[in-house]
């Protein structure tokens, strides 16, 4: 009995070293598990660097464009629009045109132009009969326009483009989007605003586009 009494004395001190060594040695080896992951992980979102929007690339080039004689009264509409229409339409930037800058206007690469009083006012017409074609300036009446803030417009879409052509202004306004720019009516947002500012409307403007 005398002999095993102080093996009986020292149990709870190893007991009591051990458990302060396991209570040691866990908080360790999360440490340093926790610091092997860290440096195994990839970045966190947060730090990679923002991917930033890169502006459309597009030629600075004059863009050919007609510029034929205006009457009085267009002319001083068509200037009033030119001054107000935006630097960039969506993505697309201003570029200088080869003539008729008071009537012209360009953007992007390929082009999307602006073109007032160029072209002859278009209006809804009845589909004539027996094979007769539209008068000059007309549209068959079940063609669909669009108003678009404000401004209707009337699409013709061709080889290439869509041409869209105002029905409701006193001074037409058209625009040419080539293909690369559908749907079409995206681009003439910006460009509908400026019109509301600067060209009255017609007196007359087909059903829909009115008020």
């Amino acid at each position: 009995m005398d002999e095993t009494e102080p093996t009986t004395r020292r149990d709870p001190g190893t007991r009591r070293a051990a458990l302060w060594a396991t209570v040691i040695a866990v908080p360790v080896t999360l440490a340093v598990a926790g610091f092997t992951f860290a440096k195994l992980a990839p970045e966190s979102p947060d730090a990679a660097p923002s991917a930033s929007a890169s502006p459309r690339a597009q030629s600075t080039a004059p863009v050919e464009l007609p510029a034929p004689a205006l009457a009085q009264r267009p002319g001083v509409v068509c200037r009033a629009l030119i001054s107000q229409l935006p630097d960039s339409v969506r993505d697309l930037r201003q570029r200088p045109v080869t003539a008729g800058p008071e009537q012209n206007a360009a953007y992007g690469d390929p082009a999307l132009t602006v073109a007032c009083g160029a072209a002859p006012p278009v209006r809804p017409c009845p589909s004539p009969t027996g094979g007769a074609t539209l008068p000059a300036g007309c549209f068959p009446d079940t063609d669909e326009v669009f108003r678009v803030n404000g401004v209707c417009w009337h699409p013709v879409t061709g080889a290439g483009a869509t041409v869209l052509t105002t029905v409701d202004r006193e001074v037409p306004v058209q625009v040419r989007a080539p293909e690369t720019y559908q749907p079409a009516l995206q681009w003439v947002v910006q460009i509908s605003d400026a019109i509301v500012s600067a060209v009255p409307s017609a007196k007359q403007a087909p059903s829909g586009c009115a008020g």
